[in-house]
C-alpha cells in the first residue's frame, strides 16, 4: 500500500499500558498459538480467512442478534432493526448535538452516554431506561426495566420516538415485544459503546497535536485507529469437526480466537506496522478490501452497523475537537483493560461554552 506525503505529525500518541494478558498477546511471534487447554489463537490472515469460510456464524456467536426471549432472532426482525437503527443515526447526526460539556468526564463512558442521549433522547419513559448505562450494566435492573417496558412501553406521540423504539411499541405479542426490547438494548449499547471506544482511541493516538489535525484527515485517522487499536480486537468461534485439517495445532474440540489486533500489526502485510500513520489510507477507495484488515469482523459475520460507525465517529470527533477537548491521564499514560471492547481510559474536559 503506497502512502502520500505525511500531513499529520509523525509522533502523536501518548503512552499506552495494556492489560498483562493483552501485552502477552502482543509479544507473541507465532501466528498460531495455544491460549489455553481449550482455545487456539490465530492471527495468520490466510488461516483466519479459512476459519471464517469453514462455516456460517452460529446464532450463539452473534452479539446483538443472539437468541432472545427463548427464541432465535429471525432474519426479517434483524433486518428491520438494522434499517431502523440506520434511520435513527442518520436523523440524529443531522440534529444539533447535546451540550458538549457532557463529554467531560471518564472516557469512553462519557462519550457512550452522550451518543445514547443524542440519538435516542426522543424515546419515552420507561423505554429510555433501556439505554441508560447504569441500568444496562446491572442484570437485575435490566430485568426489572425489561418487564416494565413489556407491560407498558410508553408512547412518544405521533412522529416522536426513535424508529428502533417504535418496534417495541408496534410489537404484535409479548414474545415479539421482548425480542424488540432485547434488540433495542443491545443495539443502542453496541453502537454507542463501539463508537465511543473508537473515538477515544483516536483522540489518544492523535496526541497533543490533535487540534492541529486537518478536519479532512479525520476519516483517515479513524481507519488507522481501527487498524492499530480496533475496538473489535478478538472474535471467537466454537470448535467443531469443520476445522479439521486447517492447521495441525487446531483440534476439533478447540475453540478458536481470531485476533484482528495482532493481524493488523503483521509486518508481512503492513509497513511500519506499529506506527500510527493515517496517511497510509490516502487514496484507498475501500479500506475494508485491504488485505489483512478486518476492523468490523469477518465475511458472513461483519458488524451489522459497520456502515454507521465511521460517519458517526467522525461526527463525534468533530464535536470533541470543536469544543477543544483536553485529555488528562497521569504522566501521559493510559490503560487498556481486558474487556470485550478495546478502548483506552482517560479523563477529558471540554472548554466552557
Amino acid at each position: 500500500m503506497e502512502s502520500n506525503p505525511v500531513t499529520v505529525a509523525a509522533h502523536r500518541h501518548y503512552g499506552i499500558r495494556y492489560d498483562r494478558q493483552i501485552q502477552d498477546l502482543l509479544t507473541r511471534e507465532t501466528k498460531v498459538f495455544r491460549v489455553d487447554g481449550t482455545m487456539v489463537g490465530v492471527s495468520d490472515f490466510p488461516l483466519v480467512s479459512a476459519v471464517v469460510a469453514a462455516r456460517p456464524v452460529l446464532a450463539k456467536e452473534r452479539s446483538v442478534f443472539k437468541p432472545a426471549a427463548g427464541a432465535e432472532i429471525g432474519h426479517d426482525s434483524a433486518t428491520r432493526s438494522i434499517h431502523a437503527l440506520g434511520r435513527d443515526v442518520m436523523a440524529g447526526v443531522e440534529t444539533a448535538p447535546p451540550p458538549a460539556q457532557r463529554l467531560s468526564g471518564e472516557w469512553p463512558y462519557a462519550a457512550s452516554s452522550y451518543l445514547r442521549e443524542w440519538l435516542f433522547a426522543s424515546d419515552p419513559l420507561p423505554m429510555s431506561l433501556l439505554r441508560k448505562r447504569r441500568i444496562t450494566s446491572s442484570d437485575l435492573l435490566s430485568q426489572v426495566v425489561d418487564r416494565a417496558v413489556t407491560v407498558w412501553p410508553g408512547s412518544g406521540g405521533e412522529g416522536r420516538g426513535s424508529m428502533l423504539g417504535r418496534q417495541i411499541v408496534d410489537a404484535a405479542d409479548t414474545r415479539e415485544r421482548r425480542q424488540a426490547i432485547a434488540l433495542y438494548r443491545r443495539a443502542t449499547a453496541t453502537l454507542s459503546d463501539g463508537v465511543a471506544a473508537l473515538v477515544a482511541n483516536s483522540l489518544w493516538l492523535m496526541g497533543p497535536e490533535r487540534s492541529d489535525v486537518p478536519r479532512t484527515e479525520l476519516t483517515a485517522v479513524l481507519w488507522e485507529t481501527l487498524r492499530l487499536l480496533p475496538p473489535a480486537w478478538m472474535l471467537l468461534r466454537s470448535g467443531g469437526d469443520v476445522y479439521d485439517g486447517l492447521h495441525p495445532d487446531i483440534r476439533s474440540e478447540d475453540n478458536i480466537a481470531l485476533f484482528p489486533l495482532l493481524m493488523h500489526r503483521d509486518p508481512d502485510h503492513w509497513s511500519d506496522p506499529l506506527e500510527f500513520r493515517p496517511e497510509r489510507w490516502h487514496g484507498v477507495g475501500d479500506p475494508e478490501k485491504t488485505s489483512a484488515f478486518m476492523p468490523f469482523g469477518f465475511e458472513g459475520a461483519r458488524c451489522w452497523a459497520k456502515h454507521l460507525v465511521v460517519p458517526l465517529a467522525e461526527r463525534l470527533l468533530n464535536v470533541a475537537l470543536d469544543n477543544r477537548i483536553t485529555l488528562h491521564s497521569p504522566e501521559q499514560q493510559t490503560h487498556i483493560p481486558l474487556r470485550s471492547l478495546l478502548s483506552v481510559r482517560f479523563t477529558a474536559e471540554v472548554a466552557a461554552a
